[in-house]
């Protein structure tokens, strides 16, 4: 029987699982999703310097003035902001990290949305 009981240990196991097959690169960052009960943050992260590339979440001053909210639709917003900070620091390749998340509801608006507009991953 598994030790991790909780939903939050759950997630940080599969978090790790992840985290050790993925690394990103100056060249192909690694694009982190992460979701809380009232937010979601995206970032571009290269791991061989230890850099944040670029960064939007739901706190972003341009994505409280579309009076959005961190559900379905804000999601499909966030995802089309983190594309557009990602071309303006010449990004266009990543790797995706779901930080344990299951690929489905908001991960996956943001990840399909980011795709529609330029990241391929």
């Amino acid at each position: 029987m598994s030790d991790y009981k909780t939903r939050e240990q759950k997630r940080r196991r599969r978090h790790m699982r992840i985290r050790r097959k993925i690394v990103g690169t100056a060249g192909c960052p690694r694009f982190c999703v992460s979701i809380t009960a009232n937010n979601i943050y995206c970032q571009f992260i290269d791991d061989e310097n230890g850099v944040t590339l670029a960064a939007t979440s739901s706190l972003d001053k341009q994505f409280k003035e579309q009076n959005a909210r961190p559900n379905m639709e804000g999601a499909v917003l966030l995802g089309k902001m983190a594309a557009e900070k990602a071309a303006t620091v010449k990004v266009s390749k990543v790797v995706f990290d779901r930080s344990g998340f299951k690929f489905h509801g908001r991960v996956k608006a943001i990840a399909e949305t980011a795709r529609e507009n330029g990241l391929k991953f």
